[in-house]
């Protein structure tokens, strides 16, 4: 059975974990040329609305990022910078 990945997308914060994830598993792979399972996690991807209300949460069982995107840098101050970033996944569930 094969799933099809999930590309989540962010407005840049300077929160560095989804990215030093990335990192980690890019390195591993370059080096090992496999994915560590130690970089493999179990997460929910949680769809909330504007008022913080979740209407949808998904479980991605052993899950890594195999695409990470910084988004288009612009200067100008009332630009957002949109990271995008790729997981694939063994399996999920729907939780709600």
């Amino acid at each position: 059975m094969k799933f099809a990945d999930v590309t989540l997308e962010r407005g840049a914060t300077q929160d560095r974990d989804l990215f030093d994830w990335f990192q980690d598993v890019a390195i591993t792979s370059s080096v090992l040329g496999l994915n560590d399972v130690h970089y493999m996690r179990n997460l929910d991807i949680v769809q909330q609305d504007r008022y913080g209300t979740t209407f949808r949460r998904l479980w991605l069982s052993w899950a890594w990022p195999v695409k990470f995107v910084a988004g288009d840098w612009d200067n100008e101050p009332d630009k957002n910078v949109i990271e995008f970033v790729t997981l694939t996944y063994d399996f999920f569930e729907h939780i709600q």
